[in-house]
């Protein structure tokens, strides 16, 4: 099959990370690129574009922290994942910057109703946690990334630590938060690792063990805020020539 690369045309100056990005986006749609096919090598890439390999080598990190593409050294790089390919990069770092803060947040609270499910949960608390995880596990054997899941797992942690004021103000945070997890779960091997941290958490609780609580849930929290685009530094413009 001959692959459609006119969306690989020369681009401007202006904004050239973000065009970059969108090009390739573009591509990807145009050429009908399938998850995990490869793109052509990069120095073709940079060629038809008329960019140089280090412009190109930083629209495409930050395509590999939205988890876009997988970038193998000496291999090349292949499409992850293609919906919403090439969003807008000022979006991408806004993103980034207001992460730590919902992450920081996150562990204020749930670390303490962890704390507190341990001590006041209920038999019907309990029963909520192990079907979510029984939800998030079957999730992940359909090759799903367990989001559903996961989500029912913390709300059920939440009620059971049976403060309202706590739970409200969590509940005000459920759009950061959802992003916060989609981020984590498309990281590679995370879902298996967060089903299995979510254990350790519901293993405290149930044992009515306060401390193992709050100490499972921080760690996996901190497990969370390990992701790529906190990782990715935003690339600064080249002005050097093709």
């Amino acid at each position: 099959m001959t692959l459609d690369t006119s969306p690989l045309r020369p681009l401007g100056r202006t904004r050239l990370y973000e065009d970059l990005v969108e090009r390739l986006g573009e591509f990807v749609v145009r050429t009908n690129l399938e998850v995990g096919e490869r793109f052509p090598p990069e120095r073709e890439l940079a060629s038809r574009l008329q960019v140089s390999r280090a412009s190109l080598r930083q629209a495409l990190a930050v395509l590999e922290a939205q988890g876009f593409i997988e970038v193998r050294h000496g291999g090349g790089v292949f499409l992850r994942r293609s919906r919403g390919f090439g969003g807008v990069l000022h979006k991408l770092v806004e993103r980034r910057a207001r992460l730590p803060e919902v992450l920081e947040a996150r562990e204020l609270l749930e670390v303490r109703l962890a704390e507190l499910a341990a001590i006041r949960r209920s038999s019907d608390d309990l029963a909520a946690m192990r079907a979510a995880l029984v939800a998030m596990e079957a999730e992940i054997a359909s090759a799903g990334l367990g989001i559903d899941g996961d989500a029912a797992f913390h709300h059920a942690v939440h009620r059971a630590g049976n403060n309202k004021v706590l739970e409200h103000v969590i509940d005000g945070l459920a759009d950061a938060i959802h992003e916060t997890r989609l981020e984590s779960l498309t990281e590679p091997n995370r879902p298996r690792n967060s089903l299995q941290a979510h254990r350790r958490i519901l293993e405290a609780i149930e044992a009515q063990e306060a401390s193992a609580a709050a100490d499972a849930m921080r760690a996996h929290l901190r497990q969370v805020a390990d992701v790529a685009l906190l990782r990715w530094e935003p690339p600064v413009e080249d002005a050097s020539p093709p």
